[in-house]
């Protein structure tokens, strides 16, 4: 669906997330520049968001959406007959997305492009300290001065990359750019041997990844196909004393196997998503020396923020200037996204 005609009223436009997270996403200058273009009606109090979503919705013809907006199920849609677009100022709109939605022509855009930098560089800095085997070395560290690693620095590392999605091909980039020398494997299966090598990389199959990488990351969406993927036939396929790397789904990997790898001290894990997530208190994960657990911190935090909001107000610029969104989900893609 396109843009709004020239019609001289500026349409109206609401802000839907959690009301701790709109502050962060839409400071001051960004919502200056977002109600300069539109009509932007008041956000929602925390206790209304759910409750009287669907009859503010009611006025607005775009959304922008963020952590915390309600799903737009059939039943919201039924009550906002003029929403046209949704600029949503996060990551995966997965949750936020229903059949509706395609139904009623409705263009999604999503920040994950603004998200995906921060992850990127998360990642990165976690397989430079798996590249140097940094748990190891500090759980030994306690027990007095260690000896040398068995890998130092990464240099001539192989690293595999599962999923060649915006994060992974990122993180390829810049571990290409690196001076350690990685060498790097990838496995997806819609990647074809002359993509991966334009890549700068060598596709493989799953199981040849896990048996040849020092570094495994993992970088895949969560679909009915991947879910588990990473399971104890394939976990037992790593190296004595290889790491895995999860900035992507918890559900991916098998915990279960994972976990058995790790108590048995033949893994490093450096898990940003778990499954579940968070793991139960007492969980092994959460007290063994060489597993590194994070809580979902990988993609934009504290100042990054910003720029998911800054994202999509540029986002409703090009949309009303009926220009080409740079975020712009179809619905053939969603099924393969994260």
């Amino acid at each position: 669906m396109t843009a709004p005609s020239a019609r001289g009223d500026r349409p109206t436009a609401l802000c839907v997330m959690n009301p701790e997270a709109a502050p962060l996403v839409l400071p001051t200058e960004p919502r200056r520049r977002l109600a300069g273009m539109v009509r932007l009606l008041p956000d929602l109090a925390g206790a209304q968001v759910h409750a009287d979503f669907p009859d503010v919705l009611a006025e607005a013809e775009i959304l922008v959406s963020g952590w915390g907006c309600p799903r737009l199920t059939a039943e919201v849609l039924e009550r906002a007959p003029r929403l046209r677009a949704v600029m949503h100022a996060a990551g995966t709109v997965k949750p936020l997305v229903s059949e509706a939605v395609w139904e009623r022509g409705i263009v999604i855009s999503s920040a994950a492009d603004a998200n995906a930098g921060p992850v990127v560089a998360y990642t990165t800095a976690l397989i430079t300290l798996a590249a140097r085997r940094t748990l190891t070395m500090a759980g030994r560290y306690r027990a007095g001065w260690p000896e040398q690693a068995l890998r130092s620095g990464g240099d001539g590392l192989t690293v595999g990359i599962i999923g060649a999605s915006r994060i992974g091909r990122g993180v390829i980039t810049q571990l290409l750019g690196s001076e350690a020398g990685y060498q790097i494997l990838l496995s997806d299966p819609y990647v074809t041997a002359g993509q991966a090598r334009s890549l700068g990389t060598e596709r493989v199959e799953l199981d040849e990844l896990c048996r040849r990488s020092a570094v495994v990351s993992v970088h895949a969406p969560l679909l009915p196909e991947t879910a588990g993927l990473l399971d104890a036939k394939l976990l037992a396929l790593l190296p004595d004393g290889a790491a895995l790397i999860n900035t992507a789904r918890g559900g991916i990997v098998d915990t279960d196997a994972l976990t058995r790898e790790c108590v048995a001290g033949r893994l490093e894990a450096y898990l940003d998503v778990t499954d579940p997530e968070p793991v139960p208190p007492g969980h092994p994960l959460v007290s063994l020396p060489n597993v590194l657990l994070t809580p979902h911190i990988a993609g934009a935090q504290g100042t990054e923020v910003r720029r998911l909001g800054e994202y999509a107000v540029a986002e409703v610029g090009r949309w009303l200037a009926g220009d080409p969104l740079q975020g712009r989900i179809r619905p053939e893609e969603l099924a393969r996204l994260a």
